[in-house]
């Protein structure tokens, strides 16, 4: 029997990392690639429980957990902890997996290890064991770009040892890319230990380039030609969507609450405003209120996602009154199926932190965005969003740095009443929709690699 093609997936422990990941490793198993898909104990638990119990009946992938990197019982369990540990435990364990399923069936060998770009412990390992290697970023490629650059820019004086800009204003790669200035670079943070944590992670990104001739983005090459020109050996294959292979989707750390569709099948087309905050934002109760009142003073029904760890250290409270005033037209939910929501009429506009699979969604979409960004790569994106693909607006704080309820209502209504943002937010969902149609760039890179993959 020939050896068949399997392939390890390996992104890192963050919400933002899996969920892209898990629904690449859909579209390779849909191609007839063996997939097995790899997280760590803590993510694979969540994952599990936050899907069909039939899941495994139903899967066209494995889901397999190695241990984590992390302290059992540790604080809080996020990417850059991980990160930071992971390169003491997690290259054994890795290891010790591909053996273990290498020596189960010898026609089921792993052929090629996709890992994430900040996974490079995992790129290492296969590197090691002599199975072929293709990185995956699943920020967008101007955020790979600037990380590719780090020993140049620390070389030439304009960033000092712990990524922070020294000399300049600004960095620039090109004139087609929003420039980062000191507040927006990806690793930038009012916590040190943070600030120093991303920017030891984003050092490693360079190494990539000597561990695989393959770098797969999550983007499209008409949305990104000009940041996609300064990565070597890139591969632009979304925007990456999912499928309903699996019956439900099961790359979420929370189960999503599917009556919200029902919900919004009830509202005006073009009428409602979907907020959510990605994984891991969290709000003051102080800005809660604010964003609360705003969406009240705005007149529109409106979809909110409330994670139960959406404030700071504190049980989310509302204003006193809002639920009841509200109940005929907002819903609250603490998990939303983001894309149904996103390709539902009645979807109006999305009020974003802008992470990127946020940012993808909304604009395969065509979704105006209200950007509310608050660190790594989401200032950039808001960059994008607003400057260059002029799809949204941005909100500014206050002088005590709170989003008030008056600018949120008043920008809402901004992007709500723009015929300009509401047509060039359809012409991107049209390239969009091309790329990844038959023929189109996305559709004949995503195949090529296929090909690579089987011929491994």
């Amino acid at each position: 029997m020939a050896r068949k093609p399997h392939v390890l997936a390996i992104p890192i422990p963050a919400q933002g990392h899996v969920a892209p990941f898990m629904k690449l490793a859909l579209q390779i198993a849909a191609n007839g690639v063996q997939i097995t898909f790899v997280n760590s104990e803590s993510v694979h638990e969540r994952i599990m429980a936050s899907v069909s119990a039939d899941i495994e009946e139903q899967s066209l992938i494995s889901l397999v957990s190695i241990p984590d990197a992390l302290e059992s019982g540790g604080a809080q369990r996020n990417a850059v902890d991980f990160t930071k540990r992971a390169q003491k435990g997690m290259p054994g364990s890795l290891k010790s997996l591909i053996e273990k399923i290498n020596q189960s069936n010898i026609n089921e060998q792993i052929t090629c290890v996709l890992a994430d770009t900040t996974a490079v412990w995992a790129l290492e390992v296969a590197k090691e064991m002599g199975i072929e290697r293709i990185a995956v970023q699943v920020a967008g490629p101007a955020v790979l770009a600037l990380s590719l650059q780090i020993p140049q820019l620390v070389e030439a004086g304009i960033l000092d040892k712990d990524g922070i800009l020294v000399k300049g204003k600004s960095i620039s790669l090109s004139k087609e890319i929003p420039a980062w200035s000191r507040s927006d670079i990806p690793w930038s943070s009012s916590d040190p230990e943070m600030q120093k944590a991303i920017f030891g992670l984003s050092c490693t990104v360079p190494k990539i380039v000597g561990l695989t001739n393959l770098i797969l983005s999550n983007t499209f090459y008409e949305l990104d030609a000009s940041a996609l020109k300064l990565v070597p050996n890139v591969l632009p294959i979304g925007p990456l969507h999912a499928r309903n292979y699996m019956g439900t989707f099961a790359g979420n750390f929370w189960p999503e609450d599917s009556v919200c569709i029902s919900w919004l099948d009830q509202q005006t087309a073009g009428s409602v405003i979907y907020v959510a905050f990605g994984s891991t934002g969290k709000f003051s109760l102080q800005q809660v209120d604010e964003l609360a009142l705003g969406l009240e003073l705005t007149g529109h029904p409106f979809l909110w996602v409330v994670r139960s760890n959406l404030s700071n250290g504190a049980v989310t409270k509302f204003p006193e009154g809002f639920i009841e005033r509200i109940a005929d037209r907002g819903k609250i939910v603490e998990w939303a199926p983001q894309e149904k929501v996103l390709a539902h009429p009645s979807v109006a506009c999305f009020v974003s932190h802008c992470g990127w699979n946020s940012t993808l969604e909304g604009l395969s979409k065509g979704i105006p965005f209200l950007c509310w960004p608050y660190f790594t790569d989401q200032l950039h994106n808001k960059s994008y969003i607003c400057d260059v693909w002029r799809i949204g607006l941005g909100v500014d704080p206050d002088e005590n740095g709170i989003i008030t309820r008056h600018e949120i209502s008043t920008k809402i209504k901004a992007v709500l009443s723009s015929d300009a943002i509401k047509a060039n937010a359809l012409h991107l969902k049209e390239l969009a929709r091309k790329s990844v149609n038959e023929g189109g760039s996305s559709y004949k890179n995503f195949k090529s690699f296929i090909e690579q993959i089987k011929g491994a």
